[in-house]
């Protein structure tokens, strides 16, 4: 098959690339830049890029300050970007989103998230949303901005961290399986709460930050607490635990 990966540039898109070429696809990585230029916020460049596609996967990522930014790309393009499938006859749509975005709305990103997962659930052309939980890489790259003021915070609610290559491999099985119409979720080997998952990536990296708790209030904090970001019952259960990807880093 031709698959075009969007956002195939980024952490996601680049492990879903490789994945997809393992397999033997013809791949085209989108981004705003080379190979493949596309802007989803515009639009520009989509149709040129998506003809002669038989599926696309929407690894895209933008994360701004701003609210509105964050959904002209991710909501409004999403838009755009079905509708340059329909155009280029495209057969499968394949959307990415986080496990339990919708009971944390207080977060501008998991909101906007939300509201993605809508459009790409009356999409007119066949879909399949796959809903991984936290990236490995996500938190090692939060622990290491906040370990700069040598304090990492600890929130008392669980997270059950993936392997961004499990998620690409559970992407490319989605790709050869054709559209569901439905929901596909991804979810690591291990479930343990923040403060746990500080004090791994502290003892690994030999920082001498110190993990504080924090109570995170409201109502998206009784939701986390409960749960919300985890999967007790994934469709795919990755491999690599946070330990394990630490050791190898």
């Amino acid at each position: 098959m031709r698959v075009a990966v969007v956002g195939g540039t980024g952490t996601l898109g680049r492990a879903t690339v490789l994945a997809l070429e393992a397999r033997g696809h013809d791949v085209r990585a989108l981004a705003r830049h080379a190979p493949h230029r596309v802007d989803l916020a515009t639009g520009r460049g989509l149709h040129e890029a998506l003809t002669g596609c038989d599926v696309v996967v929407d690894a895209t990522n933008a994360v701004s300050v701003s609210r509105a930014r964050t959904a002209a790309v991710l909501v409004d393009g999403t838009r755009r970007l079905i509708a340059a499938e329909q155009q280029a006859s495209v057969t499968h749509h394949v959307g990415v989103s986080i496990v339990g975005c919708e009971r944390v709305r207080a977060y501008g990103y998991y909101a906007v998230k939300a509201e993605q997962e809508v459009v790409v659930e009356s999409s007119p052309v066949p879909w399949t949303l796959v809903r991984a939980t936290q990236f490995h890489d996500l938190l090692g790259s939060v622990f290491a901005g906040a370990a700069r003021a040598r304090v990492l915070p600890g929130p008392g609610f669980p997270l059950q961290p993936v392997a961004v290559a499990d998620v690409a491999a559970a992407l490319a099985d989605v790709v050869e399986a054709g559209p569901r119409r439905g929901r596909v979720t991804v979810a690591g080997p291990e479930v343990s709460d923040v403060a746990g998952l500080a004090r791994q990536w502290v003892a690994a990296t030999g920082t001498t930050a110190l993990v504080v708790p924090l109570r995170v209030l409201g109502a998206s904090g009784r939701a986390l607490r409960a749960g919300a970001l985890t999967c007790a019952d994934p469709d795919v259960r990755g491999a690599v635990t946070f330990r394990t990807w630490l050791a190898a880093r």
